[in-house]
């Protein structure tokens, strides 16, 4: 097996579903069927193995799997010995502090001496230390949000990512401690036929993060304009410049950054610019 990299992923849920879509737009494919719990790509050197979420870390430390796309909280509370390859940007959420939507919040200081609920042990007691405060952390696996209503624990600490769930069983959330997203993992040391597999996978990741992040744009541009506007694109190298058949005017061709997307479109049009017309990109190879 050492020609191939053996990649777990979670078996079900939007982690997994992220995970495969990435696993897709890097041209990779896959047919993991109904509840298969372990596939083949069919064209490229990779295992999938589809596990519980929280089982991963540890079978890429123990090296049955060579990396892992789990969620960064998941990687953080098993604190396994695993090398973090690459924040992936999807499945973002966040581990929260809630307690009843009655009880007032002046801070974190409020958990001092009193009872907190939580999936995440780890985690919480390593923020409240940074905090120092001293609360007594109740693990348990599930239905984390009923703790308080029952008389449990004080507040609780869990994943949000709406706050509906929160909001639905009578919580409020009063504090961020842990922003978490999915993450790529390997076991140290991969043997050197393995790394040359994860540095392909990591290069077409790398070109697919960069394709979204991006956004080709073309406009019309009077000549005596063109300078101008070139000084308002930040293009890869410098923007591509074409005449039009129409005398005294160019077409301008370039690639902008998503989040400086609008500022640099009004600016663009402020100097004269027309046409503009934005291209999603697939891939962009840097």
């Amino acid at each position: 097996m050492e020609n191939i990299l053996r990649i777990a992923i979670q078996k079900k849920g939007r982690l997994s579903d992220d995970s495969l879509k990435l696993i897709k737009e890097c041209g990779i494919k896959v047919n993991n069927g109904t509840g298969k719990l372990k596939a083949d790509a069919t064209n490229f050197p990779m295992e999938f193995l589809f596990l519980r979420d929280d089982d991963i870390p540890g079978y890429v430390q123990d090296g049955i799997a060579d990396i892992g796309i789990v969620g960064a909280n998941e990687a953080e509370e098993k604190n396994k010995e695993v090398t973090w390859v690459k924040h992936l940007g999807f499945s973002k959420c966040r581990l929260s502090l809630a307690i009843d939507k009655n009880e007032e919040y002046n801070g974190v200081q409020d958990f001092a001496g009193k009872s907190l609920a939580t999936s995440y042990p780890k985690i919480l007691g390593d923020f409240l230390k940074t905090q120092g405060v001293e609360a007594d952390i109740h693990e348990i696996s599930g239905s984390v949000e009923i703790a308080p209503s029952i008389g449990l624990a004080y507040g609780i600490c869990d994943i949000v990512s709406s706050g509906s769930t929160l909001l639905s069983n009578g919580l409020k959330e009063v504090e961020v401690i842990y922003k978490s997203e999915a993450v790529l993992l390997a076991t140290p040391n991969l043997a050197p036929e393995k790394q040359a597999i994860l540095d392909r996978l990591i290069f077409r990741i790398n070109s697919v993060q960069a394709a979204k992040n991006n956004k080709y744009i073309l406009l019309n541009a009077p000549n005596n304009k063109v300078q101008e506007i070139i000084k308002i694109l930040p293009g890869m190298k410098s923007p591509t410049v074409l005449p039009l058949a129409m005398e005294g005017w160019s077409s301008v061709h370039t690639v902008i950054q998503e989040d400086d997307f609008w500022q640099i479109i009004e600016d663009l049009k402020s100097a004269g610019a027309e046409g503009i017309l934005v291209v999603p990109i697939e891939k962009m190879i840097q």
